[in-house]
């Protein structure tokens, strides 16, 4: 018995001691994703940090994709154990390792991961300190590219510049798998707040795309005040689906739309009315407080001075003067229009070419053999000999 059980130990040893590293770190994944998908979030926790402590001791890059996918489910198992600040300085080490390394899919997976813990504590201005001194390296996986515009266009949005977190989340939904329902129901959401906050209308295609229906109907409601300009209506789908907008953290960037429902009210008031009181406004716009006519004064005048609206106030008599408006067509307006769409249309095209893909040396197959080229050579001068041979019979 002593002597099998000590033959078994060293015939286990001598096995461990000859196990590639590459198999050992795949069966870490396995095992990893396993706990995940059978939501045993502190077994994952154990199982990833022994795996991280593996990686740290290996230098191979014949381990690189294996360790993108570990450092995924690592800082997954963290998040769903509410965690994540617990890892934000191993992550920070290793992605400063692998830039040390030259490892690029490894650099694009632990920034996105960084992103993402930074932005679930709101702290976004780290998020952008660290995006914006980042070194930019060209893209080794579509998955990661869609991810960072997705926290891209977040962070833009929240720094209020709205057409750049406009741009980030649309091409991010482009960019996505179209299996990646969850993820497209999130970019649509932000892509539908940030089309309202600069003033758009998102068509309502958007809100009925298979599959996506319900979880964008709270947005769809908003939509729908924010184009009739209802400032009750919008108080209540807002109201009506806080849970929801909280759980999204959506809920500051909705509070900031108050001012476009009552913007786009005023815009339609103008319209119908040639003259109407400040009081009338007042009512139409649902403003109810005790200085309602002194608010919508002071709205009206800043509308004015914005140029939303073509109109006047008449503060003696109290009534907001609305002008003619001319032909739409005889202004710069269309031409501003079609220069979006040229624009839209040129980015697509740019970026279409950018992500093209060609096998690794492919051109040198075209390039042809120096006795080739001697052939092609040799055939060329006999054939311009026989040319000037015949001229001369000619002549």
């Amino acid at each position: 018995m002593e002597v099998d059980s000590t033959s078994s130990t060293l015939h286990v040893a001598s096995h461990k001691s000859n196990l590639l590293p590459e198999l050992e770190v795949l069966c870490y994944l396995v095992v990893l994703v396993y706990l995940v998908d059978q939501k045993q979030y502190q077994e994952a926790k154990a199982c990833s940090g022994f795996a991280i402590a593996r990686l740290k001791m290996l230098n191979r890059r014949s381990v690189d994709v294996i360790a993108s996918r570990i450092f995924f489910y690592y800082s997954l198992a963290y998040e769903k154990t509410d965690s994540l600040v617990e890892i934000r300085s191993t992550l920070l080490a290793l992605h400063r390792t692998a830039t040390l390394r030259r490892d690029e899919l490894g650099q694009e997976t632990l920034l996105n991961l960084l992103l993402r813990n930074y932005l679930h504590y709101n702290l976004y201005d780290q998020a952008e300190k660290l995006r914006s001194k980042t070194q930019q390296l060209d893209t080794h996986s579509n998955q990661q590219l869609c991810r960072y515009l997705f926290y891209l266009g977040k962070i833009r949005t929240i720094q209020l510049e709205y057409t750049d977190a406009k741009d980030s989340l649309l091409q991010a939904a482009r960019k996505a798998p179209a299996k990646a329902r969850g993820f497209h129901i999130q970019c649509s959401k932000w892509a539908a707040i940030v089309r309202l906050l600069l003033g758009e209308i998102p068509e309502r295609t958007t809100f009925m795309q298979p599959g996506m229906k319900k979880a964008l109907k709270p947005y769809f409601e908003l939509t729908n005040a924010v184009r009739i300009g209802d400032l009750s209506l919008f108080h209540m789908a807002a109201e009506k689906h806080s849970s929801v907008f909280h759980a999204d953290r959506t809920h500051n960037l909705i509070v900031r739309l108050r001012h476009n429902v009552i913007r786009t009210g005023l815009r339609n008031i103008s319209i119908s009315y040639s003259r109407i009181s400040l009081a009338d406004i007042a009512a139409k716009l649902r403003l109810n407080s005790d200085t309602a006519v002194a608010d919508a004064e002071s709205i009206v005048a800043k509308a004015v001075r914005d140029g939303g609206i073509e109109a006047s106030i008449d503060h003696a008599n109290g009534w907001m003067q609305s002008r003619e408006t001319g032909d739409i067509y005889s202004s710069n307006e269309p031409q501003l229009a079609f220069h979006s769409r040229i624009a839209f249309c040129l980015n697509t095209h740019n970026e279409a070419v950018r992500a093209l893909r060609f096998p690794p040396n492919a051109h040198k197959e075209e390039l042809e053999s120096a006795e080739k080229r001697r052939e092609r050579q040799q055939q060329e001068q006999e054939l311009a000999k026989h040319i000037a041979e015949e001229d001369e019979g000619d002549f």
